[in-house]
């Protein structure tokens, strides 16, 4: 198994991709731990991987509270002498209108969002990694050139996450820690049908140079490997799983 023995954090895992990837780690032999605001769906998760033989563990944590953050992986860490792999799922919590119309705090929000919460998962899970002389740090989203009209801030803060992923890398490489991100151009199978998922599909699929989406089981299926010791020699990258919807540069 690509992660017999390792420790793994998910911060976001109430969501329908971190739940995929924490998924996806247990099937790999990782032992979880789940952190989310929502403490009733981490447990749940918990639960679900716990019933079918897996290892996992629920915490509500709000991932942009450095208290909470901090105390939440030194806990970790605490128990298990070890964290190997760090991945933050959290939402951004966007609001998607024209720059000339939107308000400066809708604006913010995300930007904000996303480099505070991953400036903290990332420092806390850092500190320990480093001692231990290895581990990875996973984020999702990823940027690139292409961008549409109407997105507000939700764009500007992917690309501020690739910056700060970039600066990660840079710092922690000597400490045998790899930083690298995800990016999929849009996932059907987390968008709830009472918000219009067929259509969202059709359209995110006539993006695609392959005809079909990324799926739930294809993020895990990629996370996992990037956060294993097959994907040794990868970090300050963006790992492209679009399936041709966004085309590197």
């Amino acid at each position: 198994m690509l992660l017999e023995d390792k420790v793994a954090l998910v911060h976001g895992a109430g969501g329908a991709i971190g739940g995929a990837v924490a998924r996806a780690f247990v099937r790999e032999g990782a032992t979880v731990f789940l952190a989310g605001r929502t403490g009733a769906k981490v447990s749940r998760l918990a639960r679900e991987i716990r019933a079918e033989g897996g290892a996992a563990h629920a915490s509500e944590v709000d991932a942009l509270d450095e208290a909470a953050v901090d105390a939440f992986v030194d806990g970790v860490a605490a128990r298990t002498g070890r964290i190997d792999v760090s991945f933050n799922l959290i939402g951004v919590g966007d609001v998607q209108q024209p720059l000339t119309e939107i308000s400066v705090d809708d604006f913010l929000a995300p930007i904000v969002t996303a480099t505070r919460s991953h400036f903290l998962t990332t420092r806390a899970a850092a500190r320990h990694m480093s001692a231990r002389g290895g581990g990875v740090v996973l984020a999702f989203g990823g940027s690139g050139t292409q961008t549409l009209p109407g997105l507000g801030g939700f764009k500007i803060a992917l690309d501020a996450l690739e910056g700060l992923r970039r600066q990660w890398a840079c710092e922690l490489g000597a400490s045998g820690i790899r930083v690298v991100t995800l990016k999929t151009g849009g996932i059907p199978e987390s968008v709830p049908a009472s918000e219009g998922r067929d259509e969202i599909a059709a359209e995110l699929t006539r993006s695609t140079l392959l005809g079909r989406t990324a799926t739930l089981s294809d993020v895990g299926d990629v996370a996992a490997f990037v956060a294993s010791d097959r994907a040794r020699t990868m970090t300050s990258a963006t790992v492209n799983i679009s399936c041709g919807a966004l085309v590197d540069h």
